[in-house]
């Protein structure tokens, strides 16, 4: 324990049972050596980068962007701010930088936590759904994006399955019956009035260009919502890597 501080684990469990992101292969966990036959346990993994709680690198969406290895530590820890939006957002909502700055104060270059509520559906809680930690959550448009631009973020941090609108990402497409049910909930004809093609995964394409990344699939306890503390992100020293599995711990003075 770092004398003074608390440490908080921001990170999902990690299991065979973990779900991807849609459309990707989920894990296979296997023992190539057991305690049976060989007298040590050896196990082999099998599993896409977008797998729990990860850290979403440049690379990931930009081709000159960098890999893993070379986003160094003093990036990746720093000052953060954990922004409880969860009574303000439910499914298919849009959420805004004012409901950000509603709750907490945004400093430039903080990494900035989104608790939507949303992790209560993980994999892992007791009221597991996956379709709406993936399909359903709350996400931005353009608007949030540019204001992550202009607040110069370091990164940020989802407890949900994007940092995008589902229906800004590849679920629109898979799930159409979804889409029809989202736009009658956002009061449009057509999805594309909020999240025009040209704007596609934005919190992607329109931010990793710029240096400002995310973490996806995390959690936060409910001691911390709306606390500054100081965040670190830690993935694989990943050369060549465009995503990286992670853990995510907070640290808050005692």
């Amino acid at each position: 324990m770092l004398d003074g501080y608390e440490m908080y684990d921001l990170t999902q469990p990690w299991s065979q049972d973990t779900p991807a992101w849609p459309t990707y292969d989920n894990p296979k966990v296997w023992y190539e050596k057991s305690l049976d036959t060989e007298k040590v346990n050896g196990q082999k993994i099998e599993f896409m980068n977008h797998t729990g709680t990860h850290l979403d690198g440049e690379k990931h969406f930009v081709g000159s962007g960098r890999d893993i290895e070379s986003m160094p530590l003093d990036e990746l820890v720093g000052d953060a701010v954990i922004a409880d939006i969860s009574d303000a957002v439910g499914d298919y909502d849009i959420y805004t930088s004012e409901m950000i700055e509603d709750v907490v104060d945004v400093r430039e270059g903080d990494i900035l936590f989104i608790h939507t509520g949303f992790q209560e559906y993980a994999w892992n809680r007791e009221d597991a759904d996956p379709h709406r930690f993936f399909c359903t959550h709350p996400g931005p448009n353009q608007e949030f994006a540019d204001w992550c631009l202009e607040k110069n973020l370091n990164y940020l941090i989802l407890d949900c399955g994007s940092a995008d609108h589902p229906m800004n990402t590849v679920v629109r497409d898979v799930r159409p019956e979804l889409a029809e049910e989202a736009a009658d909930h956002l009061g449009v004809d057509d999805l594309d009035e909020i999240f025009p093609p040209e704007g596609y995964q934005l919190m992607h394409t329109d931010l990793f260009p710029e240096g400002i990344v995310h973490v996806e699939n995390a959690e936060v306890p409910e001691e911390l919502l709306n606390e500054r503390v100081q965040i670190g992100t830690f993935p694989w020293r990943f050369r060549g890597g465009e995503s990286s599995v992670c853990r995510c711990v907070a640290f808050k003075e005692a």
